[in-house]
């Protein structure tokens, strides 16, 4: 996060916002740097890229969804904004604390005894880390003791819309990010990759929200994507992990997507509309079932 600050003040705060005496390097500059920079990446990874998925991927035909709530999508979005501030309180103290050097984040690829091969392996390492920690801890939000009070407000989107994907209470949001920020404190990490990593993790979580329940075929299994993920809305104790489908299996807790099973909400929603067009039709297959 140094780089980022780095930049914003040589671009910004120096020439513009902050006198000319307070230092680069104190601390309470910094915190203040941190904060501003937190929030507003934040909202412009969510707003920019929660936009383009809402406008040209999510199918608004799960708008008519029986469990779409009324003025969801005005909802998702202030729950989103009014968590995001006191989501980055926690957060900025930790992004300080890797601006202070206490992290094992680096710049220098060649400096560290691994060169690119480290790379590439802290992204999958990475993944792999932060995928483990959030099924636990995912799961650990939906214990009795701390769903009502954390967790909960987050399922009030059972169809959800790319809005949702960081309408969460605080607490509940921080602790699924916690895994991202603690990686670095703990393995060696690139700075830059660092950085990209953390943007992927945003938009990922965006893109499981976003109604697009397709996924290439070999990896329907493998891939915790918004199918996984909208049931684990709908039904609620099922596919708590973020990227892939492994640690839902090891604890009992993977489902097959109701979509690819074609019981869907896309599938419900095709069948309302057909009932809608076609009332007396509808009833007489519903007599037929009687």
């Amino acid at each position: 996060m140094d780089l980022v600050v780095n930049a914003a003040d040589y671009h910004f705060f120096t020439p513009y916002v902050y006198p000319a005496s307070w230092s680069e390097d104190d601390p309470f500059r910094q915190l203040i740097s941190l904060f501003v920079i937190t929030n507003l990446g934040a909202l412009v990874i969510y707003f920019v890229f929660g936009g383009l998925c809402y406008y040209f991927v999510f199918d608004h035909s799960l708008m008519k969804h029986p469990q779409f709530l009324e003025n969801q999508v005005w909802r998702e979005i202030m729950f989103s904004v009014k968590s995001m501030p006191w989501i980055s309180v926690p957060t900025v103290a930790l992004f300080f604390a890797e601006v202070r050097g206490y992290s094992r984040l680096y710049d220098d690829i060649y400096s560290s005894p691994y060169g690119w091969f480290g790379v590439i392996f802290s992204m999958f390492s990475f993944l792999f880390f932060t995928d483990m920690c959030i099924y636990w801890i995912h799961r650990f939000l939906h214990h009795k003791l701390f769903y009502k009070r954390f967790h909960k407000p987050h399922h009030l989107w059972k169809v959800t819309t790319p809005f949702a994907s960081h309408a969460f209470h605080p607490v509940d949001g921080f602790m699924q990010s916690l895994p991202y920020h603690i990686y670095p404190f703990i393995f060696p990490l690139h700075k830059v990759t660092y950085l990209g990593l953390y943007v992927f993790v945003n938009i990922w979580t965006v893109s499981i929200h976003d109604g697009d329940y397709r996924v290439p075929k070999f990896l329907e299994h493998i891939i915790n994507g918004a199918a996984h993920h909208t049931d684990h809305h709908l039904f609620f104790d099922y596919n708590y992990g973020q990227y892939f489908t492994l640690w839902d299996k090891i604890g009992g807790s993977y489902k097959n997507p109701s979509s690819f099973e074609g019981n869907g909400p896309h599938t419900l929603c095709k069948k309302l509309e057909e009932e809608k067009q076609n009332p007396q039709k509808a009833l007489s297959s519903e007599k037929k079932r009687m």
